[in-house]
């Protein structure tokens, strides 16, 4: 299983550990360090649509008018920390989030 999201994330590191503490075997994909691929981008799009953008973050906060108004997978790839996360990730199953639905699809 892989989670995508940050190290420093307190959402990443609660799922992680509840994974663990389940039996998975979780590799953690630093998306600052290891930004997504252009072909993992549009994966998670089209699995996710805008909702993997998010909102709600200190970055988008921090973004001009004219930033905001690119297409997600651009802001994704010149600002990574703006994806919603965790996204986890094992074969053809994907979650986003942490969310009490995430945790039934793994738990």
């Amino acid at each position: 299983m892989i989670l995508y999201g940050i190290p420093t994330c307190d959402t990443c590191r609660k799922a992680r550990a509840a994974l663990e503490a389940a039996g998975h075997a979780v590799q953690v994909r630093d998306v600052r360090a290891e930004p997504l691929s252009p072909a993992e981008t549009a994966r998670f799009l089209e699995a996710f649509g805008e909702k993997l953008v998010n909102r709600s973050s200190t970055t988008w906060r921090g973004l001009s008018e004219a930033a905001r108004a690119e297409a997600p997978a651009a802001l994704l790839a010149a600002h990574p920390a703006l994806m919603k996360r965790p996204v986890l990730v094992e074969g053809e199953k994907a979650t986003l989030g942490w969310d009490k639905a995430a945790q039934a699809a793994w738990l």
